[in-house]
């Protein structure tokens, strides 16, 4: 299933509140993804982080310096399911 993210919230460092474009939403903990190593190691610092905002061209949530996430990845998290 192909779809984007229309909406991004930040409900604490870390845990967001996404928008779908086929109108669902969910929260994802995007520190559940693993160490914040190579392009994710600026989002340690919180104000880091809360520079997210949605590219409407890929479809999904980035930040300064290059870091973004697959939006299925973002859409299963959300939805409680696992992307293999």
């Amino acid at each position: 299933m192909l779809v984007d993210v229309i909406r991004v919230e930040i409900l604490k460092p870390y845990r967001l509140r996404l928008a779908f474009d086929d109108g669902s939403e969910g929260v994802v903990d995007i520190a559940e993804f693993g160490p914040f190593d190579g392009v994710f190691a600026e989002l340690k610092d919180p104000g880091v982080f809360a520079q997210v905002r949605v590219d409407p061209e890929p479809g999904t949530i980035v930040w300064p310096g290059g870091a973004d996430v697959d939006p299925s990845v973002l859409y299963g998290k959300a939805h409680g399911r696992s992307i293999e």
